[in-house]
């Protein structure tokens, strides 16, 4: 049998990069000699992450639009032409069997010209509310892997494969890890651990609201583990002088993290999502009102509907935040109920079904 060679393309964030690299790490298990390349937007993190894994990257001149006119807004038309071409270029070069896309600037032009050259390609769609690029380039994809259910109404019917969200393996088995995680980040075993995670980049209003209740959450006896990203590390660093609080830029054991915590303050980016639906921790889902089509409140809104977490708006933080919390860490049977519930919607074996459909294109 011939080397295999596939294309993985998706970037902007952790949500798009790691559902990529599981994908990869798969279809390396599977097919040991086979070739890999990643392609990114060549300022965004990827290019660091993906090398970070193991594998190589080409970066394009490509960034989204923003929502008012600005200067990036007028040079789009020229970094979308620049990145058709080296797009082209990759893979004429690269001759892949499959390009596989899954979500960010870059994968937009890659798997149009991927399509326009009749290589097949398979898009994993995170969320539950598709992105204007993937609704695009379904109409000549191969197979689209969804995390969601009715998803219909964006997608031909006939192309899409309910699969879940591919996540990191090393989560699957979290709760036999537990010693390991209280000794590696040095939390105490005789109180709980509370873990805040704004996404991979940070959220401003979470750390603002952490910031502010940072008395009311030690005064319920919890050690505080905080994520508040690389962009705010020095505007809340200082906070870690305080006892039974950590904050970091960037977590890198998740596997261990989620062994450690007892309760979840979390973001609702599809990865962040679908993870906690495995490790089953109860959760309260902050869902950040900016991004596109408001997908994050629709993504945890799948999971707050079968009573697997609670959410609040952004806008309700300062007159919900403090009741909605004391409820949750003093009411056992809610924990309890809402960790069963999220259980239930947890995908383990989507990163092993989305290969499934890869495969299936090139036998």
């Amino acid at each position: 049998m011939k080397k295999l060679k596939f294309i993985l393309s998706g970037g902007g964030t952790g949500g798009h990069i790691y559902p990529a690299i599981a994908i990869a790490n798969e279809l390396k298990s599977r097919f040991p000699d086979a070739e890999f390349l990643f392609v990114g937007a060549q300022d965004k993190m990827e290019m660091q992450k993906v090398p970070q894994s193991g594998y190589a990257i080409e970066g394009l001149w490509i960034a989204g639009l923003q929502r008012k006119l600005t200067l990036q807004n007028a040079m789009f038309p020229l970094k979308l032409v620049n990145s058709l071409w080296k797009s082209r270029k990759i893979i004429k070069k690269f001759k892949p069997d499959v390009v596989i896309g899954t979500g960010g600037f870059a994968s937009g032009p890659l798997l149009q010209v991927a399509n326009s050259l009749n290589i097949p390609t398979v898009i994993q769609e995170q969320n539950s509310y598709p992105g204007i690029t993937n609704k695009l380039l379904s109409k000549k994809a191969n197979a689209i892997c969804v995390a969601y259910e009715n998803l219909e109404r964006f997608f031909p019917k006939d192309k899409i494969v309910f699969t879940g969200n591919p996540v990191r393996q090393d989560i699957l088995d979290v709760d036999s890890k537990r010693s390991e995680a209280m000794s590696y980040f040095n939390l105490d075993e005789n109180k709980k651990t509370l873990l805040i995670i704004g996404g991979s980049l940070g959220s401003r209003r979470i750390n603002q609201l952490i910031a502010k209740e940072i008395d009311f959450l030690r005064n319920n006896n919890l050690q505080i583990f905080w994520q508040c990203g690389n962009l705010y590390m020095t505007d809340y660093k200082h906070f870690s002088e305080t006892e039974n609080v950590q904050v970091v830029s960037f977590i890198d054991r998740m596997d261990l993290i989620y062994a450690a915590a007892d309760f979840v303050i979390s973001r609702a980016g599809a990865s962040s999502v679908s993870e906690l639906c495995l490790v089953g921790k109860p959760t309260i889902f902050i869902p950040s009102p900016n991004v596109a089509e408001d997908h994050q409140t629709k993504n945890a809104k799948a999971i707050v509907d079968k009573n697997g977490a609670l959410l609040i708006k952004e806008s309700e933080l300062d007159e919900k935040f403090e009741s909605l919390f004391n409820k949750l860490i003093h009411d056992e049977n809610l924990q309890k109920s809402l960790s069963e519930n999220m259980k239930k919607l947890a995908k383990p074996n989507a990163t092993k079904d989305i290969v499934e459909q890869i495969v299936k294109l090139i036998q």
